[in-house]
């Protein structure tokens, strides 16, 4: 096939994968959680906060709590995006009006990918803004030597763009699982096993360069570095560094996902 011919087939799958997407109730109400968890907790969080007790907090980071929690909800509707046609039998349909399977794989990671950039855009200048509005009432002033939190600011902006690229990354992640494994409870028990479990692990160990390894390399504590605006010379992974690691998570589940897409039936 020609690379006019590739553009026209994934031009068209995008479409397809689109129209199943946002025909399907459960999308909207995922990304209405996600954006309402998210800004909730943030919200909370910052509402709960205290200078001086906790005047030493990186407030940007404090601020962005909620993505914590609104990514299990980006986790679950990236699982459902490719698991729901096995459960229903679907993929055969799909497949046998998209014989390359792997453009349809792309298309899916395409949509799923611009649906939570702009819900993660939303949640993200969410929690941002209840930080804006509740952090100086606890204290977070200028006396205090803290500003009103601003994507003006360049740590903000990093940290405000990279949390929004996380849960982009944190979708690729799941749907690539999903692909591997089929099953909705298995990829889903998967995922939130290696974003939430992973880390309580490597709190748990006794080997401190151990300790620093699960910082460095679990998909969720390296990715989330890049929320830090503070003391980054002691973080165990720079911020940049951190969401390139979680990438090639994303990039290792979806070529897992890819391969087994390709060489298994449907």
């Amino acid at each position: 096939m020609t690379r006019a011919g590739v553009i026209e087939a994934l031009s068209d799958a995008v479409r397809a994968e689109w129209i199943k997407l946002r025909t399907v109730r459960s999308t909207a109400l995922l990304l209405a959680l996600t954006v309402v968890l998210t800004i909730g907790v943030s919200a909370l969080t910052v509402e709960i906060v205290k200078c001086p007790a906790s005047c030493g907090a990186d407030t940007t980071k404090t601020s962005l709590t909620g993505v914590m929690l609104g990514q299990a909800m980006v986790a679950v509707l990236a699982v459902l995006v490719m698991t729901g046609e096995y459960s229903t039998g679907m993929i055969r349909t799909t497949i046998a009006a998209m014989p390359r399977r792997l453009v349809m794989l792309v298309a899916k990671a395409m949509t799923v990918s611009v649906v939570v950039l702009v819900a993660g855009v939303v949640s993200v200048l969410g929690s941002l803004l209840a930080g804006r509005i509740f952090l100086p009432q606890n204290g977070f002033t200028h006396p205090a030597n803290f500003v009103p939190l601003s994507v003006y600011y360049g740590p903000t902006l990093r940290a405000a763009v990279g949390s929004v690229l996380y849960l982009a990354l944190i979708g690729l992640f799941s749907l690539g699982v999903a692909t591997a494994v089929r099953e909705s409870a298995v990829a889903i028990t998967v995922v939130l096993g290696l974003v939430y479990v992973v880390p309580i692990l490597g709190g748990l160990t006794l080997s401190p360069h151990w300790e620093r390894r699960f910082e460095r390399y679990a998909p969720t504590n390296a990715g989330l570095a890049i929320q830090a605006t503070k003391g980054l010379a002691k973080l165990p992974i720079g911020p940049w560094e951190g969401l390139a690691v979680l990438a090639a998570w994303a990039l290792v589940a979806m070529v897992a996902g890819g391969l087994a897409l390709r060489f298994r039936d449907a």
